[in-house]
């Protein structure tokens, strides 16, 4: 017998069936976890640690599944770049929905801005609208806001006080929609790729990257 067919018969023996479910499960998970964490933004509006780090879990757990399923790891660490979109449009999209939806639109006038005295990159620059000064402030952290006093600007204020206003600028449900689905896709691309690649490593006998050999 020779080297070569040595090798062979000692690869070990895989079920393509079950391999095919375990790489759609991964990219339904995928799925589920984006979908998941869409909707605990939508239950914690106002809230966006938690959709945060729920869907920072998510996004770990499905690189570990990825890390299994292609037997390496430079697929499961690709697939980060994609979950940057779904976790940033699983974030942002609920709270800018609520405010497309039910947010009441006002042209105001900035008239102070707390940075101008305290110093520092938070920026809460104080509102005047049609009724007056506003209670709530637009909120701003960097060194270089795109408002400054004396500038009139629209914003939308959610009636029921959960979502912080926002300049009307901002608020884009569609665009964060869309990077969702990016990272959606992205995801289900990498999974099937990682089945692919993983069966045929497994097949050959090859063992996962960095894995100790006993």
């Amino acid at each position: 017998m020779t080297a070569v067919d040595m090798k062979k018969a000692q690869s070990p023996t895989l079920d393509r069936g079950g391999y095919v479910l375990f790489t759609l499960g991964v990219v339904v998970l995928g799925w589920i976890i984006a979908a998941v964490n869409t909707g605990i933004s939508y239950l914690a509006l106002g809230m966006d640690v938690i959709p945060i780090v729920t869907g920072l879990i998510g996004c770990f757990a499905l690189a570990i599944l990825l890390r299994l399923l292609h037997c390496a790891w430079w697929l499961a660490v690709l697939s980060f770049l994609p979950a940057v979109f779904v976790l940033v449009g699983s974030v942002q999209y609920a709270p800018e929905a609520a405010l497309d939806g039910r947010g009441v639109r006002e042209t105001v006038r900035v008239t102070a801005d707390s940075a101008a005295v305290s110093g520092g990159s938070d920026h809460h620059f104080t509102l005047e609208g049609r009724l007056g000064e506003l209670d709530e402030t637009l909120d701003y952290s960097g060194d270089h806001p795109d408002w400054e006093v004396g500038d009139r600007i629209e914003v939308i204020s959610d009636p029921k006080g959960v979502v912080p206003l926002q300049a009307a600028t901002d608020v884009d449900a569609d665009d964060a929609l869309g990077m969702l689905v990016m990272g959606v896709v992205g995801w289900t691309c990498i999974t099937l790729l990682a089945g692919r690649r993983g069966f045929v490593r497994r097949r050959a006998g090859r063992r996962p990257a960095f894995e100790d050999v006993d």
